[in-house]
C-alpha cells in the first residue's frame, strides 16, 4: 500500500471511530437517563423528618414512605435523617444531602423559618425540596399534608361535643398549643378558635412545645390560676401533649372532663377507651406517606404534578406552593372500629391489653 493510500484508510477509520464513539456514547446517555428516571439505577431522595419524641415519624412515616418509593421507582434509594427536634441539625442534615448528591429532598421541618436558607442553598444546587407534613419557607417546590385548619376545627368541635350542656360562655377552657416554630402549630390553633370562640371561655392559652413534659407543666400552671374544679375541658394539640395533660389531672384529682389530641397514637386510642381523653384527629399516615413519596419520585423523573397538587398554599416567606391537601377524620370512643383498626393503623390486640380490655369490651373492640 503507497503512502497516499495508507493516508486514506488510515483517516476513513479515524472517522468511522470516532462516529462510532459518538454514537455510543449517545446511545449511553440515553440508557443513564432511562435508569435514573425510570427504575431509578441512580436515583437518592432524601428524607429529613423532625424529631422521635412524636412515636408516628419513625413507625410509620418513614417506613412507609421508603416503601412507596421502592414501590415507584426500584432502583432508587432514601437517605434518612431525624434533627431529633434539633433545627441546627436538620441544617446540618440538608448539607449533609446536597453532598450524598440527592435529586429531591422531602422534610418535614424542625422549625420553618430556619430551614428556609438551606433549602434555598439546595435548590442552587439543582436539588427540588418537597415539604412534608409542614409547610417550610423558601423555595419548595409542592407540599404535602392534610387541612391542618380543619384539624383543629375538628378538635374544637369535638371538645364541644364532649361538654355538652356545659358549653357556655361561662365554661372555663384550658388551651396547649403545638410549637410556635411549627406553621401547622398555628393553623391548628387558628382551626381550634374559630370552632371554640364565642362558645366557651378560654381561660388559659399557652404552647406546649410538643412535648409532654412542657405541656404538663402549662396544665399544672393552669389549675393553679383557675383552680382545680374550675376547669371544663382541656384542648391539646396533639396526643403526646395530652398524656402529659392527662397525669397532671389525674395527679391533680381531676377527672371526667374532655381533653382532645391529635395523630391517633396508639396511648392516646388507649386513653379515650380508658376515659382519660375524649378525642384524637386521624390523619392517616399511609396516604400521606405515600403522596409525599409519589411527588418525589415524579419531581425526581421530570414529571408534572398538577394532577397531584391541586391548590396552592402561600409559605411564611410569601412563596406560592402547589399543594396536595388530606381530609383528617375525628375519633371519639365511637368509631376507632370503624378508622384506626379498620385502616389497620392498630389491631384490636394492640389496643386492648390486658389493662385496657374491659374498656374494649364496653367499647365493642373485641
Amino acid at each position: 500500500m503507497n503512502a497516499t493510500m495508507r493516508k486514506v484508510v488510515i483517516g476513513t477509520t479515524a472517522v468511522s471511530m470516532a462516529l462510532a464513539v459518538a454514537a455510543c456514547g449517545k446511545a449511553g446517555d440515553n440508557n443513564k437517563k432511562s435508569s435514573s428516571t425510570s427504575s431509578g439505577g441512580s436515583t437518592s431522595i432524601g428524607l429529613l423528618l423532625p424529631d422521635n419524641t412524636q412515636t408516628r415519624y419513625e413507625q410509620f412515616d418513614r417506613p412507609l414512605f421508603e416503601a412507596k418509593v421502592k414501590e415507584l421507582c426500584s432502583g432508587c434509594t432514601v437517605q434518612y435523617a431525624n434533627a431529633n427536634a434539633d433545627a441546627a441539625k436538620q441544617a446540618q442534615q440538608v448539607s449533609t444531602m446536597i453532598t450524598k448528591g440527592v435529586k429531591v429532598i422531602v422534610i418535614s421541618a424542625q422549625d420553618s423559618a430556619a430551614i428556609k436558607s438551606s433549602i434555598q442553598t439546595a435548590v442552587n444546587k439543582g436539588i427540588k425540596v418537597v415539604a412534608y407534613d409542614r409547610l417550610a419557607q423558601g423555595p419548595v417546590s409542592a407540599y404535602v399534608s392534610f387541612d391542618n385548619v380543619k384539624v383543629g376545627q375538628l378538635q374544637g368541635e369535638a371538645l364541644l361535643t364532649s361538654l355538652g350542656s356545659k358549653a357556655t360562655t361561662k365554661s372555663k377552657v384550658v388551651m396547649i398549643n403545638g410549637d410556635d416554630a411549627d406553621p401547622n402549630a398555628a393553623q391548628f390553633k387558628q382551626g381550634a378558635h374559630k370552632a371554640l370562640d364565642g362558645k366557651v371561655n378560654i381561660a388559659y392559652e399557652q404552647s406546649g412545645l410538643w412535648k409532654d413534659t412542657v405541656a404538663a407543666q402549662k396544665m399544672s400552671a393552669a389549675i393553679t390560676q383557675l383552680g382545680a374544679k374550675n376547669i371544663a375541658g382541656v384542648y391539646s394539640a396533639n396526643d403526646g401533649m395530652a398524656g402529659g395533660i392527662a397525669n397532671t389531672l389525674k395527679g391533680a384529682g381531676i377527672a371526667g372532663i374532655p381533653l382532645t389530641g391529635q395523630d391517633a397514637e396508639l396511648a392516646g386510642i388507649q386513653r379515650i377507651l380508658a376515659g382519660t381523653q375524649s378525642s384524637t384527629v386521624y390523619k392517616a399516615f399511609k396516604p400521606e406517606a405515600d403522596a409525599a413519596a409519589t411527588l418525589a419520585v415524579d419531581i425526581a423523573q421530570g414529571k408534572s404534578i398538577s394532577s397531584l397538587a391541586t391548590t396552592t398554599l402561600t409559605s411564611g416567606s410569601g412563596d406560592k406552593v402547589p399543594s396536595q391537601l388530606l381530609t383528617p377524620v375525628s375519633v371519639t370512643k365511637a368509631n376507632i372500629k370503624d378508622t384506626v383498626v379498620k385502616d389497620g393503623l392498630y389491631t384490636v390486640q394492640q389496643i386492648c391489653t390486658s389493662a385496657y380490655a374491659k374498656a374494649c369490651a364496653a367499647a365493642g373492640l373485641k
